[in-house]
């Protein structure tokens, strides 16, 4: 009987990659996202890719009362639901006191709020099959506030802090909690951004993905080199070297 697999955000970047590779692997897969349009196109490539089953299901993680449906139907129609992958989120450019609340809200709503609606939801199910995975994917960003970015950053930390308590909360049940904090993968959220140090190619991040989530590790960062000692820096760099180039003010 093959695996099964439930992955939010799934129609593009990171979530996109990750059903082609756990397609490739063999899981029975259902992709969650808003557009229903590219979900059903995304299904037919996947099973050419070796998937039995692919379910698309139509959902906006922000619909916090619509989060139980979706994943009951899967639930329902793929038997179990082994690893719940919560990958939905957004990212803006938005520097502090611009009048840009409305995307500050999106973000928090969608990477935080979403993300761990979609997590308390899930665990009901997985406690009455028995166990399960619980896979949440964060980011280097949650490591440090960074400028223009602290909605982002804010749901990121906070989702790891989530994650952190959840997996001691379940540590004496059969549920495994994985968190996945990327650097910078190549996705269309970040492909204009001037500078991606390490930036590695979709496919690739996918991969590693992939391959930590069925090994059911508790925290990585990826890829782990060079992360795992870039992280410790950022959290102690001065502040004076994440703060932006001050203008200079000319005079006549």
């Amino acid at each position: 009987m093959a695996r099964t697999i439930f992955i939010t955000g799934a129609s593009s970047g990171i979530g996109e990659a990750l059903a082609a590779e756990f397609a490739r692997r063999g899981y029975d897969i259902a992709i969650a996202a808003r557009r229903a349009d590219l979900l059903e196109a995304q299904a037919n490539r996947l099973r050419g890719l070796g998937a039995n089953r692919v379910l698309p299901v139509t959902l906006d993680v922000t619909d916090f009362d619509g989060i139980a449906g979706a994943l009951q139907r899967a639930a329902a129609e793929l038997g179990r639901l082994d690893i719940v992958v919560v990958n939905a989120g957004v990212g803006y450019w938005l520097p502090a006191g611009k009048g840009k609340f409305d995307l500050v809200k999106r973000t928090l709503d969608t990477d935080l709020t979403g993300a761990i609606s979609t997590i308390e939801h899930a665990l009901p199910l997985l406690r009455a099959q028995g166990g399960g995975q619980i896979v949440g994917i964060t980011s280097i960003a949650g490591v440090r506030g960074m400028p223009s970015l602290a909605a982002y950053s804010a749901s990121k930390a906070g989702l790891h802090r989530y994650l952190q308590a959840l997996r001691a909360e379940v540590y004496h049940e059969p549920i495994v909690v994985t968190e996945l904090a990327p650097g910078y993968i190549d996705t269309d959220m970040n492909r204009g951004v001037a500078n991606r140090p390490f930036v590695i190619p979709v496919a690739k991040g996918a991969s590693i993905m992939a391959r930590l989530i069925e090994r059911k590790v508790g925290h990585r960062y990826v890829p782990a080199m060079p992360w795992s000692l870039v992280a410790p820096i950022l959290r102690m760099l001065p502040t004076r070297f994440l703060a932006p180039t001050k203008k200079s003010s000319s005079r006549t």
